[in-house]
């Protein structure tokens, strides 16, 4: 990129089922925003993910959830598009769809966890997913990428740094370390369905419209 040239628009996109949303989920997203400096941030809850069993909770139920936590907070979006899908929803094609959305100069920065990129090769057209964004990888301290195979070799040719994102619309792999809150939604469902509570775990909000709604017992 020439240094007179002004730096792209970033726009991040956290992706989950988010059954329910949590604070942990909330203060990554935000915290991923701050330290790479994007302009926005989206969490785009999963209507009905490939690679596990489909959500305990309507869909209906996990976006109404994301957008009360999320309606306080500036920084932060929900984008329901794959909600509207009847199908299992593939991250290359969604990524696809906000490409054609927002043109060639802007840079998309998809970001999953540590977690998520060990099972990399088992997504749908893995190997495309560069074309269309840039993958943010959140790791814990102490984190260790693949050292062997094929997405070990990929990550090696496709590793930045945090810079490289509002260089280019697409193209890199950016690991960036951060202390994780501990918290599991599947720790909270679970807490809920025993009569326990999951107050403080996420906004109050949230917790309010579980309680009303009876979810989770």
């Amino acid at each position: 990129m020439s240094e007179n040239r002004p730096p792209l628009k970033t726009l991040g996109l956290f992706g989950g089922t988010f059954d329910p949303v949590h604070n942990g989920h909330l203060r990554m997203a935000l915290e991923l925003k701050q330290r790479l400096a994007l302009d926005e941030m989206r969490l785009l809850p999963c209507h009905q993910p490939p690679h596990r069993d489909r959500p305990l909770r309507s869909s209906e139920d996990r976006a109404a959830m994301v957008e009360l936590a999320v309606a306080d907070c500036d920084a932060l979006s929900c984008d329901q598009r794959e909600l509207q899908l009847d199908q299992p929803s593939y991250t290359i094609e969604t990524l696809t769809q906000l490409r054609r959305e927002v043109g060639a100069q802007v840079s998309l920065c998809w970001c999953v966890g540590m977690d998520s990129l060990v099972n990399l090769a088992s997504w749908h057209r893995w190997q495309e997913l560069l074309e269309v964004a840039h993958l943010v990888v959140t790791a814990r301290p102490g984190w260790q990428l693949p050292q062997q195979g094929e997405v070990a070799q990929w990550l090696q040719r496709h590793q930045s740094t945090p810079q490289q994102l509002a260089q280019a619309s697409a193209g890199a792999v950016v690991v960036c370390e951060m202390s994780q809150l501990d918290i599991s939604a599947t720790d909270i469902r679970q807490m809920i369905a025993v009569g326990h509570s999951a107050q403080f775990l996420m906004p109050e909000v949230v917790w309010s419209y579980i309680q009303e709604s009876d979810l989770y017992r």
